[in-house]
């Protein structure tokens, strides 16, 4: 029997009436991407950027991702032609690219991820998990509709690039990095900067101008909101290993510090 794939985050951001929420899976665990699956958010990005992911645990993720009612998102290190199609033949079909900083970077980064001669992915479907190896029917003219890009800016030069970007046919949606665009902007390390917000705003209407989704990183709940009250149409509000961090920071102030202290009081 042929075999259909799951919808695609383009196709999740159309479908919503509200933005949608998700967070970071850095650690590379299947167990914690499982975990996170499960848990009600609407995406996940499983990066392979800032962590010691690598595609066979990339796999892993998806596979064990698959069997839940979540979206899995897939953060390339570069816009690499070879690393975006090897992520795609793994069968992921969201991902997200970042520093794109230019229109030319964006159709670059559209062409990787299109077979020819509307883009230069190699053809592999027949051994590769993103056909099903051949199970699913019509997999190869279908491609491009079977995947979806969002690209990242995170640069002063992407903010004043951002219509021309989120303009690019194949672009589905625009992710503003806090992080790298505070550094760029030589306010390293201060997201919630004024002249940092301002900049992720210029997206925002640049992204609104285009009809293009956008969405942006915020872990500060307050933060978070406030982009959501400023038109984001998806969040990323959280990070496993960020999470994992704090709670255990918590506990350590409760069971050992504060312990401590007390028994320093006597």
């Amino acid at each position: 029997m042929p075999l259909r794939l799951t919808p695609t985050f383009r196709a999740a951001l159309a479908a919503s009436d509200r933005p949608l929420a998700g967070m970071w899976v850095c650690s590379g665990n299947a167990t914690i991407t499982e975990v996170a699956a499960g848990s009600g958010l609407d995406w996940l990005l499983l990066d392979l950027e800032h962590s010691a992911t690598s595609l066979e645990s990339v796999l892993t993720q998806l596979q064990v991702a698959a069997g839940y009612p979540v979206t899995p998102v897939v953060r390339v290190p570069w816009n690499d032609p070879v690393t975006i199609k090897r992520v795609l033949d793994l069968g992921a079909q969201n991902l997200i690219v970042p520093m794109i900083s230019t229109a030319d970077e964006a159709r670059a980064a559209v062409a990787a991820t299109r077979y020819p001669p509307q883009g230069v992915r190699g053809v592999g479907s027949a051994l590769a998990r993103s056909a099903r190896w051949n199970r699913v029917e019509g997999y190869l003219a279908e491609a491009a509709e079977l995947v979806s890009l969002t690209v990242q800016i995170e640069t002063t030069t992407g903010v004043d690039n951002a219509a021309d970007i989120a303009a690019v046919e194949g672009v589905d949606a625009i992710f503003v990095g806090p992080s790298d665009l505070s550094a760029s902007m030589g306010l390293l390390g201060q997201q919630s900067h004024p002249d940092v917000v301002a900049a992720v705003h210029r997206v925002f209407a640049a992204a609104k101008h285009a009809g293009t989704p956008v969405g942006v990183n915020a872990f500060d709940p307050a933060v978070a909101e406030a982009y959501i009250d400023a038109g984001a149409d998806f969040v990323a509000v959280g990070a496993d290993v960020a999470l994992l961090a704090r709670a255990s920071e918590a506990l350590a102030a409760r069971f050992v510090t504060g312990r401590t202290a007390q028994r320093d009081s006597y």
